[in-house]
């Protein structure tokens, strides 16, 4: 069962894709801002992270930097989820390291496509 580490502030948004992720074959850990994140993705196993990008106590895209710059956490695959959809946001999110991008409000379908193709596996739906 592939692993996902879900970054995000917002309670609403962490429990609905929680829920739906596993539903389709995930098993899902929460961090609600981004220092939190950060200490599990350093301390755990995940094929994969969804960052929210505007989260309290660091934000998504330093939390990204780190986990990039970190041999322990360079090679998850992360795709920034943000409501910033401002000229030079997605670049901004490559250039810290995202290895993807998905606009709020999130298009569960995209997102899951995105996430399968990113892991090299496909979850059950």
């Amino acid at each position: 069962m592939p692993t996902v580490l879900l970054v995000e502030d917002n309670e609403w948004n962490r429990d609905m894709l929680s829920r739906r992720l596993a539903r389709c074959g995930w098993l899902v850990l929460t961090a609600e801002d981004g220092p939190a994140g950060l200490e599990l993705a350093q301390n755990h196993a995940f094929d994969l992270v969804l960052m929210d990008m505007s989260l309290p106590g660091m934000d998504g895209w330093t939390v990204t930097e780190r986990m990039k710059a970190d041999d322990r956490t360079a090679g998850i695959p992360i795709i920034a989820l943000t409501a910033h959809v401002m000229n030079g946001d997605r670049e901004r999110a490559f250039a810290v390291g995202c290895d993807d991008f998905e606009a709020k409000p999130i298009e569960f379908s995209v997102l899951l496509a995105k996430m399968s193709r990113l892991v090299n596996r496909c979850p059950p739906a």
